[in-house]
Order: C-alpha cells, then structure tokens, then sequence
C-alpha cells in the first residue's frame, strides 16, 4: 500500500502471501459440490464446437454450390436450414451451459458461506471479537462472491480452450494441411503468454483484494463509533482518512485492469496473426502465388477453412475474458484462510447432522474444576485454579470487584471463551455436549445484549421464535418491558435501529431479560441483569428472575450487595479463586 494510506490502521491482510497448494486444492475441491451442473456447463462448449464444425462445413458447402456450381435457390433450402438449426441448437446448448453454470456456483457460494458462518459460530463470541467485524463480513459476502467467476466461468472456458482449439486445427488438416498447420503452431502460443500474464494479474487480484477487505473493515468501524468521532471532532479527520483508503482501492483496480487488457492485447495479437496467416495464404494460393497442394483448391476448401480460423481462437478468447476471475478466487481463498484461521472442509453433498440428545429436564447440576483462564493484555491469569459446584436447583450469586473476572467465569461456564480446566454440566463435559443441546439447556444474558434492527416483539421473540403474541406480551410485561414500551407510539411493535438505537442501557437490558421468560432452560446464567435499574424496577426485575427460576439452577454476577442478599450462597472472586464462605 501506499505510504498515505499504510498509517490509517494495522492492516491484517498484510501478511497474506501467495495461495498455497493447500488453498489451490481446496476450490478445486469444492466443483464436487456441484459436479453435475458443472459437467453439463463444461459439456456444453465442446459439444457446440462440434456443432460449429459441422455449421461451417454445410455453410462453406452451400456457397460453393451457389457461387461456383450455379445451383438452383430451391436445391439449397435443405442446407439453409440444416444451418439455421445448428445455429439455434448452439445457442439453446449455450443457454443451457450458462445456466448450468450459474447454478453450479449458487450452490458452492451456498455451501461455502454456510461452512464460513458455521466456523464463525462454532468459534465463539471470544474469537470474533480479536477480528474486525466489518471484514468478517466483507469474507462471507464479497469474497465469497469472487468466487463466482471462477466456477460459472473459468472451469467451462479452460475445458473449451484446452481442448477445442486443437480439435478445430485437427479438423482443418485434412482439408488443407498448411492452414490446419499454421493455426495449430499459433494457438498454444496464447495461453504461454497469457500464463505470464496471469501472474501479474493474480498478484494485483491479491492486493485489490486486500484493499478491498481493509477498507469494508475500515469503514464499518468508522460508521459504528461515528457518534464519537463527532463527539471529539474528529469526523472531517476520519473522513480523509477514508477518502485516502478509498483512493488505494482505485489504485488497485486501475492496476487489475490494466493487466486484464494486457492479456487482451497478447490475445487478440497472436489472434490476428494466426487469421492472417491463414488468410493470406489462401488469398495467394487463389491467386497462384502459391502451390502447396496436391490437388486444387477449391472454394468450398477455402471458405471452410476462413470460417473456422477464427473460431480456433474464439475458446481462447472466451477464456482469456475469464482468465482474471481465477486469479480473483486464488487472492480470495487466500483472504478467507487468513481471516478464518484456515478453510473448511468442502462436503460434496450436504450431510444431515445427527439428531441431538435431548437435554434432560428440570434443574441442572454444575460443576467447574481448576479452571484457568488468562486475557490478552494482562500479565496475570483472571482465573488460576478456580473451582465452582452448584447443585440442581441452587440460586447463587457471583460477586467481586470490577474486572476482576466474573464475566469472564460466566462466559467460561457457558462455554463462550475458551478456559483450561473441567466444567460439568449434569455431570458430563462441557466440551461433550452439543450446540443445540447446550444452548437449549443453558440460558446465558450477558451485560451487553445484542439487540437487531426490528421490533421490540421481534427481540423478545428472539428467545422463542414459535412464541405467541400473548406469550411475548406477558414475557415484557415480567421483564418490566411494558413499563416504557406502552409509552411509545406503536408499543411493542416499535421498531429499534441497529444494537438496539432507540433504547437506553437498561431498557435493553430489559427486553433481554424478557426471552428469557419464554425459554425452559435448566441453567440460568445472568450477568449484571439489574446493573442500570432504579431500586424500584432492580428489586420488581429480580422478583420476576427467582419467581421464574424456582426448580431452575441460577447463578447471578453482580457488584451489588442488595442483588447478593436476595441469594442463599454468594461465590466471590478473589486474586484468580473462587471462594463461598
């Protein structure tokens, strides 16, 4: 990057280097996804060629009889419209091979962004929080996207222009031997020169990319904390700062297309010169200037071999147009690997995940063993052999200091950042339990909820999404939702902008708390659910918590000693130990 822009933040990207054979394996990998289309789609270009093969021999046939044998209009309608059908044949088999293409690379896109957002999910909140969310996003959706061209592209033109051009050239050697050679010397000239070409353009396709992700990254977390950034004047400095990471991205795609009409022009040059060749032999062969052949040369011979001299190179052409699209997808695999901490599997077909275990019912058991858990930028670990045991059914409460790590341990208990130790739920492993099982027996609300652009039912739905309007009401009116919702205009039907915009800390707090009411969970783990309420609505909010977890176990952290007293057993956190006087 350039110096102007290389100071506006840590580039991620940076240590990206060229896609491994690795990456190289897996997008080859993923045709399996979509074999089938992708035959079709690589078929319908070889079979059209010798559809065209067949075309230009009836339509070089057809004017010989016309120009040179006089024959009559009527006797030339068969062969008129034998070529008017292999014309539309050809155009239905090439509708029929786009399509086919399209298809195939909807579904890897699919399977890809599905296996990508399943990484995302199985890694946890403590994993995406150390990477840019705007990149995260930018991965899933525009480098995925890349990979696009690739597929519904690049994979049918490279089988076409493998192997059609040498079919072509085969063809024309019976007819005339010098044409069918000259194009068969000239034609594999193209993909060397372009194959040195491609170099460059993969290369420029890397960096553009890059450029591309660091300003998605760039600009979401400029547009997230924009409020503070006005607050302190610092807008018109940030917006520079964008307009000089946007200026980068120019430069990179200036410098991908300059290559991309590099390769056109190596292209089109031997292009010429293999047409002109032939052209220009036949033109003096005609003339007499020439007599290479053991027989005459006749006009059908002639024109047979004019049309197909050009079609010769029409494959490469075809494939240099999409050449650029897989040096896309290598720098785009190469961006996800890094952003991802390597791919995913590619799964040919879908595979049904086995049917979870349901949960067992009613309280559950908790027990946590030397756990030790250490924070990036902290010299000592916030937990060093701390131990926890809540029995089925038992309410407690989780104090200590402000940082000293209770929302660490309530992250660690609900398997939400990784720790060391051991950690049973109804005596099993934490790490042996399934997705769904777990989450659907353990209830977890943090000190920050996320709330999305919808209603305020739409959130609270969020802890049941089959749940009844009468159910969600009553779950708001527990969680004292009802005592500010009723205030607005279209009550619960209010619509919140992102993370909730609309909605003070406490109220999102309480919609929070509100699907929890609509779920059955055996553990309840509640960090700070009371932290910015008034006494009044504190003690009515946790009224509701304990009247709902009766023959639920429930674990609260909080820094108020009036939530601790609501408790039978209060835990405290003390240099990296859990203790219970």
């Amino acid at each position: 990057m350039s110096n102007g822009a290389s100071s506006l933040e840590h580039d991620p990207s940076a240590a990206l280097n060229k896609p491994t054979r690795e990456q190289s394996r897996w997008l080859r990998a993923l045709a399996g996804v979509a074999r089938l289309p992708l035959l079709i789609a690589s078929g319908a270009p070889l079979l059209g060629g010798v559809l065209l093969v067949a075309q230009a021999w009836l339509l070089s046939r057809v004017l010989d009889a016309a120009i040179v044998g006089h024959a009559p209009r009527e006797a030339l309608l068969g062969g008129i419209a034998a070529i008017a059908a292999l014309m539309l044949l050809r155009a239905c088999i090439g509708w029929a091979g786009e399509r086919a293409g399209a298809d195939a690379a909807e579904r890897i896109k699919r399977r890809v962004r599905q296996a990508l957002f399943g990484r995302l999910v199985a890694q946890g909140p403590h994993w995406s929080r150390s990477r840019s969310s705007g990149e995260l996003a930018s991965a899933i959706v525009e480098q995925v996207e890349a990979l696009d061209g690739f597929f519904s592209k690049y994979l049918p033109a490279m089988g076409a222009a493998a192997l059609l051009p040498v079919a072509f050239s085969a063809a024309l050697l019976p007819v005339d031997v010098v044409a069918g050679l000259v194009l068969l010397v000239t034609a594999p000239l193209i993909p060397l020169f372009m194959a040195l070409v491609g170099w460059g353009a993969q290369g420029a396709s890397r960096r553009h990319l890059r450029a591309f992700a660091r300003l998605s990254g760039f600009f979401a977390d400029r547009l997230r904390g924009l409020s503070t950034l006005k607050l302190y004047g610092r807008a018109e400095a940030e917006a520079q700062s964008v307009a000089a990471a946007s200026d980068v991205l120019r430069q990179r795609t200036m410098s991908v297309l300059r290559i991309a009409f590099l390769s056109s022009a190596v292209l089109e040059f031997f292009a010429a010169l293999g047409v002109a060749g032939v052209a220009v032999y036949i033109g003096l062969s005609y003339l007499g200037f020439l007599d290479l052949r053991f027989s005459p040369f006749t006009l059908q011979a002639g024109l047979f071999c004019l049309l197909m001299a050009p079609e010769v190179y029409a494959p490469l052409r075809q494939f240099a147009a999409h050449y650029h699209d897989r040096a896309a997808a290598l720098a785009a695999v190469g961006q996800i690997a890094a952003l991802f901490d390597g791919l995913p599997e590619p799964a040919p077909h879908a595979q049904a995940a086995p049917p979870a275990a349901a949960p067992s019912g009613g309280a559950a058991a908790l027990q946590a063993r030397a756990l030790a858990l250490e924070a990036p930028g902290r010299a000592q670990p916030v937990l060093n052999g701390a131990a926890l045991a809540l029995a089925p059914g038992e309410h407690a409460a989780l104090m200590g200091a402000s940082g000293i790590g209770k929302t660490s341990l309530i992250e660690a208990l609900s398997r939400l950042r990784p720790c060391q130790g051991d950690i049973l739920l109804d005596g099993k492993p934490l790490a042996d339990w399934d997705e769904a099982g777990l989450r659907s027996r353990v209830a977890v609300i943090g000190q920050r909820p996320h709330l999305l652009p919808g209603t305020i039912a739409d959130n609270i739905r969020l802890g049941c999404p089959d749940a009844p309007d009468a159910a969600v009401r009553e779950a708001a009116a527990r969680a004292c939702v009802l005592d500010f919702a009723e205030a607005l205009p279209q009550g619960l039907q209010t619509r919140l902008g992102s993370r909730g915009h609309g909605l003070s800390g406490g109220q999102a707090q309480r919609v929070a708390l509100a699907r929890l009411f609509l779920r059955d969970p055996g553990l309840v783990l509640l960090d700070e659910p009371t932290a910015h309420l008034d006494a009044a609505t504190q003690a009515r909010v946790l009224d509701e918590i304990l009247r709902f977890c009766q023959g639920r176990t429930l674990l609260v952290a909080t820094h108020a000693p009036a939530v601790a007293a609501r408790f039978g057993r209060v835990f405290r956190i003390a240099a990296g130990k859990v203790t219970s006087p």
